[in-house]
Parts: structure tokens; sequence; C-alpha cells
């Protein structure tokens, strides 16, 4: 009997449809190694003080490492779904995604600040999450902010965004005067050790090097800063983040309140991830592997969620675009190479 649901319907609950895209990912990953083996890393891969020496890898450890820290990252997505019901369903589709839109993006597949801040980003979800309603929420939010200030350590920009998860708090109903001082403590504590090890090996450099990339500022330039391939990607993320959080937020009704308190907070926190990269362009590459896994959520949560003709259209032409952005990045990488 031939089956009649549409592409989209078939794609999203598919149980083959992970494993694919595991497999095509892993095929342009090695497609990208192989025709970009010298691409590197853009501006700063970590900060200043932290280039002395001690992340001069080769090429193929940090290839690897950033694999890896990727397939942690997308398969944690599963893992928070599954905890707290962003989808309504045990789905993985937001994990396709992830894996589809790091894959057509080579240039992020080198081994950047903003991977390693990435992951620490997504145990701080995880926390944070879990303080929905807690009156003694002040454990949950040390560790949030503990990992948030981890991940800072590699991105030092992260802690702009620590206002946001203050606001996530509030509205997740977990945020008092006691947690709030755990958080801050839990947040200075990787600095503390930081500060050890280096007072204790007299490279008090190495302390003072996120402070000073914390507080630089620089210049605006799209033009030299941002990459044609980058803004081509970004304006396509752009795009479905938008898509996404309209529907999130119309269709809202749909979901718990918890669920809703949840997927808000990831549209602030990524609509607060866009308009730092139009204020410090220059950061836009580091800032892309914490956009991609808010991203993958909204969008995982409006391709299961829907089901009308429109969608299956705008699914499509999704899917038409991920093949063309992968083509032009690597055009454009060749063209520059």
């Amino acid at each position: 009997m031939r089956s009649n649901k549409r592409l989209q319907a078939q794609i999203t609950t598919g149980r083959i449809t992970l494993p694919v895209v595991i497999l095509l990912s892993i095929g342009c990953w090695i497609a990208g190694s192989i025709m970009f083996p010298n691409l590197k890393a853009g501006q700063s891969l970590f900060p200043t003080g932290y280039n002395s020496g001690l992340w001069n890898l080769p090429q193929w450890i940090e290839s690897l490492l950033s694999l890896l820290l990727y397939a942690v990252a997308g398969y944690s997505l599963i893992a928070l779904n599954n905890l707290f019901g962003f989808i309504r369903m045990r789905a993985s589709v937001q994990t396709s995604v992830y894996f589809i839109l790091v894959a057509i993006c080579p240039f992020i597949h080198k081994l950047y600040a903003g991977n390693i801040a990435s992951a620490f980003l997504i145990v701080a979800f995880y926390f944070l999450f879990k303080s929905y309603q807690q009156i003694h929420s002040s454990g949950v939010l040390f560790y949030t902010f503990f990992f948030i200030g981890t991940g800072s350590l590699f991105f030092p920009q992260l802690t702009f965004f620590i206002p946001i998860f203050w606001i996530g708090a509030y509205n997740l109903q977990s945020l008092s005067l006691k947690s709030f001082f755990a958080s801050v403590i839990g947040y200075t504590l990787p600095y503390w050790f930081l500060f050890g090890h280096a007072y204790f090996y007299s490279d008090m450099q190495l302390f003072y090097a996120p402070f000073q990339e914390l507080v630089t500022f620089y210049p605006i330039d799209y033009i030299k800063d941002v990459p044609t391939w980058t803004f081509a990607t970004l304006g396509y993320l752009f795009l479905i983040y938008t898509i996404s959080s309209v529907h999130c937020i119309m269709a809202g009704y749909e979901d718990r309140i918890q669920t809703r308190v949840y997927l808000h907070f990831l549209i602030f926190l990524n609509f607060c991830f866009f308009i730092y990269i139009i204020l410090q362009p220059i950061q836009s590459i580091q800032v892309l592997p914490l956009l991609l896994i808010g991203v993958s959520i909204l969008t995982g949560h409006l391709f299961v969620l829907t089901s009308s003709k429109t969608s299956n259209l705008f699914f499509i032409f999704a899917i038409a675009c991920l093949a063309g952005l992968f083509g032009f990045n690597i055009w454009m990488l060749l063209f520059n190479s």
C-alpha cells in the first residue's frame, strides 16, 4: 500500500534519517578535509594568552577533536529532547539538522574556541532547564554558571550572555537571591582555578588573557571580517531561525507551559547571538557553533510538528538550499584558496 505521507513527514519520522545524515555528514567532512587540507582556523582561535605553544596541535588532531566535539554535541541534543520534551516526542530530527548544518560548513571543521564553548553550553542548558520551578535551585544554578564560566575560559565573550541565563532562570521560576549568588560563585570558580594555575607557574598572563579578550572591541568591518560563505550561511540560519521562532510562538498553545519557557529562552538567546554577530562580525565564526544548537532545536520543532502543504514546500526548499549552500561554500573556499 502506498504511503500518503508527505516528504517532510517521511523524512522527519523515518528511522533511517539520522544514519543517512551521519553518513552524508562524514562524507562532507572527508571531502572538505581532502579539498582543503591547509584550511586554517580564523580569528581568535583561543584567547591571546593561550596560544603560547599550549594549543599548537597537528591539523589532523584539531580536525579529529572538532569532529568528536560536534558528535557529542549532536547526540546530546537527543538526550535534552528526551529529558525536556522540546518536540513532544522522542525525536532525533534536531540532531540530524545539527549534523547536516555542521557538515555543509567546511570552514568550521577546524578546532575553534566556539566548538569547545558549545559543549559546555549544552551542559549549562541541562542544568538550567532542570531548575524549572525548583524551590532549592542554588545547586543547579551553581552548576549552570560553572559550565558557562568554564566555557568562557575558551571563548570569553560567552560572559556577555550571562544576563540572558539569569532572565531564563527567572522565567523558569528558579531565580532567588540565594541562587543568584550561587550562580555568581559558580561562574567565578573556574577563574579561581585558572588563577591558582597561573600563579603557581608564574604565568599571570594566562589569567589575564580571558579578561583582555573580553574587553577588546574589534572594529566593525563586514567586508574584511565576514567572508562571503559565512554571510551566506548566517543568512540561511537566520531565515530558518526566524520561521521556526514565529511558528513556535504562534503555535505555542499546543506545547506545555514548561516547554514554551524552554523554547522562548532558546529563541531569545539565539536572537542575542545574531545581534552579537552584527556588533562583532569578526567573532561570527566563533559564535556559529553556539548558534547551531538552538537553531537545530527550533528547526526540529518546526519540521516535526507541522504537516501542512506549506510546511512541506518549505521543508523541500530548505533541503534544496542546504545542497546549494554546501556547493557555494566549497566553490568559494576553492576560489579563495
